[in-house]
């Protein structure tokens, strides 16, 4: 009896033996089956976060090179000439109280009055000194001058251009050649319509333009 009893309790013990395995292993595979999922986690955010991040950069590299080619064609634009105009290059810029004999007419750079014309724009009936309008240029001004031959519309609308934009004076000129007549330090463009789409570009260019010799001096105060 006692034999019996001794062999019921090995195969009990036996029995919880291999339960006790089982449910470890099973235990195990769990782990390892969360292990592994987790891992395949962890490899498809690594693969989406470098996707993602690969995209950023190069969306980043391309914004930047647009913008540097943007900037490229800017300065191009800024560095090209208006068609037509003249150019003229290390003009003097000293203060005089004489009258001065200029090379070009009208005149956009040299030797000029201590004072400046009002640039700020002023629209001028009648015909200004030329040293006082020196100076403005000197300031950034782009000045417009037109003689008889100019048309009273061009005239009138080339007024309301110049009364709405700043760095900017507008004056008869009886003695020069063309109809209208461009002025900015260095540069002179002659046209004979108001309308010439050269117009509003040499004004873009120069109003403050990189010709400038003091940017962001005063256009007005000086000689109304």
């Amino acid at each position: 009896m006692a034999s019996a009893n001794s062999k019921n309790t090995r195969t009990s013990t036996k029995k919880n033996r291999n339960t006790n395995a089982s449910k470890a292993e099973a235990r195990r595979a769990r782990v390892e089956e969360q292990r592994r999922a987790e891992q395949a986690r962890e490899r498809r955010n690594r693969i989406i976060t470098l996707a993602v991040s690969t995209a950023i950069l190069a969306g980043l590299i391309g914004g930047c090179w647009y913008l540097l080619d943007a900037a490229d064609a800017k300065e191009e634009a800024q560095a090209a000439p208006v068609s037509g105009e003249k150019t003229w290059a290390k003009l003097s810029q000293t203060h005089v109280d004489t009258s001065v004999g200029y090379p070009m007419t009208p005149p956009v750079g040299g030797d000029h009055a201590p004072v400046w014309q009002n640039c700020n724009g002023d629209v001028y009936s009648e015909p200004i000194q030329n040293e006082n309008a020196v100076h403005a240029l000197e300031h950034g001004a782009v000045w417009i001058t037109y003689n008889d031959k100019a048309a009273d519309t061009d005239v009138k609308s080339l007024s309301g251009k110049v009364a709405k934009t700043p760095y900017t004076l507008m004056s008869p000129y009886p003695d020069q050649s063309s109809p209208i007549t461009l002025s900015a330090w260095g540069h002179q463009l002659n046209v004979t319509k108001g309308s010439d789409p050269r117009v509003g570009e040499f004004l873009e260019k120069y109003v403050q333009g990189r010709q400038t010799p003091e940017p962001g001096a005063a256009c007005t105060g000086g000689k109304a």
